[in-house]
């Protein structure tokens, strides 16, 4: 399995990663140099030495549902990856029958507040396999609930919230909006350019079907937009180094390195 997906695009930079089924549609993202993965109950126990070991840069860890679920292993792999220092965010999955604030007021309750973590993540798509909740909602209703969770969410962690999204949602919901917001993108058969229409993205969840040292079968691999350099400044600013200068006059960026700051095209 990992001589197939190196076959496809070799990399130095993570060379003990591999994909159980790679796609010739999405190569171009083991070229890019920072990788990581997201993680939630269902990737069982954890061994967050091996994988940090293994080259992992990141990790996005699955914390909380609506406004009565919580992932039943996120605080063990919250403090997990800390303590073998993987940088982590925390996402919330929207469950689109919740009011906003309500969903808002359950992120808050159950994820700690740690200056060190990356941004949160707001996971919105449709959920049409929910037993209790698979319908749409208005584009209007989505986008206003959309807003209040981003605001509270930052609110609380004092970082600039990331909006998961993919397709469907993307071309129905999220065109044209949102756009001082880093994306992550979900596009696992194709290049993001040809399935999101004018979207800028920072992440790009490229497979569902990785392995990693560390996970015990299928984990969902992602790649960050730029340079290790790029990267070393979204930590450390919380925010896209494409986007800094813009918003840090509106209090959304903490400082960088001047340094770096001078090699954000790098």
């Amino acid at each position: 399995m990992g001589l197939a997906s190196c076959a496809i695009a070799p990399s130095s930079r993570y060379p003990m990663k591999s994909d159980a089924k790679p796609h010739e549609g999405v190569a171009s993202a083991h070229r890019l140099p920072i990788h990581g993965v997201d993680i939630s109950k269902w990737q069982g126990k954890v061994d967050w030495a091996a994988l940090r070991q293994a080259g992992t840069k990141f990790a996005f860890i699955k914390a909380t549902e609506g406004g009565d679920h919580v992932d039943n292993r996120f605080l063990e792999n919250w403090w997990g990856a800390k303590n073998a220092g993987v940088p982590r965010g925390a996402y919330h999955f929207v469950y689109w029958c919740r009011p906003a604030h309500e969903q808002a007021m359950w992120f808050k309750k159950n994820v700690p507040q740690d200056p060190d973590a990356l941004p949160p993540v707001l996971d919105v798509e449709w959920n049409g396999e929910s037993v209790n909740c698979p319908r749409k909602v208005p584009r209007e209703q989505a986008l206003a609930m959309i807003d209040v969770l981003l605001k509270e969410m930052q609110a609380h962690t004092g970082k600039r919230p990331i909006i998961y999204t993919d397709i469907t949602f993307h071309k129905e919901i999220l065109e044209g909006e949102f756009n001082d917001y880093p994306y992550w993108i979900r596009s696992v058969a194709a290049e993001p350019q040809e399935r999101y229409s004018d979207r800028r993205w920072t992440f790009w969840q490229f497979t569902t079907t990785g392995r990693v040292p560390g996970v015990s079968g299928d984990v969902d691999r992602n790649t960050f937009y730029g340079t290790e350099n790029q990267w070393r400044m979204f930590v450390q600013s919380a925010c896209d180094p494409r986007d800094h200068q813009r918003l840090k006059s509106a209090g959304f960026c903490r400082d960088m390195d001047p340094v770096q700051t001078a090699s954000v095209g790098e």
